[in-house]
This record gives structure tokens, C-alpha cells and sequence, in this order.
């Protein structure tokens, strides 16, 4: 696992989107367990308070469940998962069009220009 810290946002939030993005790709499955504490701290050279914290917050957005002396799991509940995967859809969106606008295009002209890019990828 190689994450590149960015100094602008916490690295448990950094973790926190990184495993997210795990499970909305498949590379983490409903069900899976996932490292330990011990296990991502040394991995990712960090401090495990951070991994803890970045566990806890994963926990209470039901993302992550602890099973009693097993260890932790991916929630097995598709509900949870593609209500994350529209929220991270949305991040993408909001930061594309923001981009979009300050380039200078209009509403129109910017659906316009995703329409063409995805009739252009189709006849690749």
C-alpha cells in the first residue's frame, strides 16, 4: 500500500478516502477484513494513534465494523458502500466543474463537453 501524504489535509482523512476508494473500486470487498492497527502504522510509517483515529472515524460512518477479537471488516451492507461511492462521485464532480467555471465555460457548455468526451471514448 503507498499512499502520498498530502501536508494540506489530515493524514487519518487522507487514510479514511484511500480505503474508501478500496472498497468503491472492489479492490476491498464486502465481508473483507482489513489491517491491523499494528499492521497499517508500520506499513504506511505512521503513527498508530493515527491509524486508530483513522479506524474509529471509518467505524462510525459504518464503514468498518470490529468483530470481536477477529479484528476488522468492511461492512457488508451495499447500502452503506454505494452511498460512499456517490459521495466520492460527487467530490469528483463538484471539483470538475468548479474547474470548468474557472476556465470560464457555462453549465451548458461544460455538459456539452462531457457529452463529446464520452461519444469520443465510445467510438474509440
Amino acid at each position: 500500500m503507498t499512499i502520498e501524504f498530502d501536508n494540506n489535509l489530515p493524514i487519518y482523512i487522507q487514510i479514511m478516502n484511500y480505503i474508501k476508494g478500496e472498497i468503491v473500486t472492489g479492490k476491498l470487498k464486502p465481508g473483507d477484513k482489513i489491517l491491523s492497527v499494528r499492521e497499517l502504522a508500520s506499513e504506511l510509517q505512521i503513527n498508530p494513534n493515527t491509524v486508530q483515529r483513522t479506524f474509529q472515524e471509518l467505524e462510525r460512518e459504518e464503514i468498518v465494523e470490529t468483530r470481536r477479537g477477529m479484528g476488522r471488516y468492511v461492512t457488508s451492507n451495499e447500502g452503506t458502500i454505494l452511498t460512499i461511492k456517490k459521495e466520492m462521485a460527487k467530490d469528483v464532480l463538484d471539483r470538475f466543474i468548479r474547474g470548468m467555471q474557472d476556465l470560464g465555460f457555462q453549465d451548458e457548455d461544460i455538459l456539452a463537453a462531457v457529452a463529446e468526451n464520452i461519444r469520443t471514448k465510445d467510438g474509440e
